[in-house]
């Protein structure tokens, strides 16, 4: 992610990581990968530590009061927090922080925003483009092209409209998943964790698996979800019923899926997310003509992320500073 924030932001700066307001009260440490695009537009009376590599993040968030520090790296983004003990605010692009040690969040009180709703636009657009592609067979039109071969029939015959989706998990994604469905004439049912008219329980939807063509992941990644789709699910799915991953590959009980493929006891999956990622070049899901992997890419297939993010954390930024709350804030207890 930050090695593509490089490439579009990175505009030859060379200079020094200690900002140019050293002494100030509010210390914040940042990757200087994104420098271009916030220096000019950050508030007087910071103390900016702007930072290039893993080792100087550890130095740079010392004394910092704020931080964001993304990295591809997730163990050296965890010790940075670790090093970071006078942190207050802790800003993140990304929605899932269940990477991050909790309990230090926890311990030390720190407030988190997330990344929560930046990818949701794009992320809900690869669910539907997921769901035609295994409905109408295009995987199989791509690969006729490549071939120079015309095919005179289609290799998939299904239609959205009128199938029916179960739809778990109605965040920032979810809810922008349901009115896109819903455009293709596709009967959704909801499931949260409160039900309500038209929707469904977390102790509710499990009895009714068996009448949906189609299973959509939306959730985040909590000890309460986790391997929540297994093998008994999936013998309660109908043997053409496609589910759809967009949340996170420990979700699914991924050797059960596997078995599920392979016996085709249930139709077919489209997987953004695997366990783990990358998903190795050996793994079996690769081989199976019914599993969909499209290597964890629906959030990045968008030009406006890094924007969006760089808007939403100085919108932050001067709330911060002014005492106002901050927003999405992330429950380290909750996991979301």
């Amino acid at each position: 992610m930050w090695t593509l924030l490089a490439c579009r932001f990175w505009q030859g700066w060379r200079g020094s990581l200690s900002g140019s307001n050293a002494g100030l009260m509010t210390i914040l440490a940042v990757s200087g990968l994104i420098r271009p695009m916030l220096e000019s537009r950050l508030p007087e009376g910071l103390d900016v530590r702007w930072f290039m590599s893993a080792e100087e993040a550890i130095d740079a968030v010392a004394d910092a009061e704020i931080g964001w520090f993304d990295m591809n790296d997730k163990e050296a983004m965890a010790a940075t927090l670790v090093a970071a003990k006078k942190l207050k605010w802790l800003n993140s692009i990304y929605a899932g922080l269940d990477f991050l040690p909790m309990d230090v969040l926890i311990e030390r009180g720190i407030t988190v925003t997330n990344g929560a709703g930046i990818n949701a636009i794009t992320i809900a657009e690869y669910v539907v483009m997921g769901m035609l592609n295994i409905a109408k067979g295009y995987r199989e039109v791509v690969r006729a092209q490549d071939r120079h071969e015309w095919l005179f029939d289609s290799p998939g015959k299904r239609e959205l409209a009128g199938s029916k989706a179960l739809l778990l998990g109605y965040g920032a994604i979810g809810r922008l998943i349901e009115p896109r469905l819903k455009a293709f004439d596709i009967d959704v049912t909801v499931v949260r964790r409160s039900a309500g008219e038209g929707t469904l329980g977390p102790d509710e939807w499990r009895a009714q698996l068996g009448q949906f063509d189609w299973v959509i992941l939306a959730v985040p990644a909590t000890p309460e979800t986790d391997a929540m789709i297994g093998a008994a699910e999936f013998a309660a799915m109908k043997s053409d019923c496609v589910i759809v991953n967009i949340a996170r590959g420990a979700v699914i009980d991924q050797p059960a899926l596997v078995a599920a493929l392979q016996n085709k006891s249930i139709g077919g999956a489209f997987l953004d997310v695997t366990t783990p990622e990358p998903l190795p070049a050996d793994d079996v899901l690769w081989t199976l003509p019914n599993a969909h992997i499209s290597m964890h890419l629906s959030g990045r297939a968008q030009d406006k992320m890094f924007v969006r993010s760089g808007e939403r954390f100085l919108d932050n930024l001067a709330r911060y500073l002014r005492g106002e709350p901050v927003a999405p804030v992330f429950d380290p207890k909750l996991g979301y």
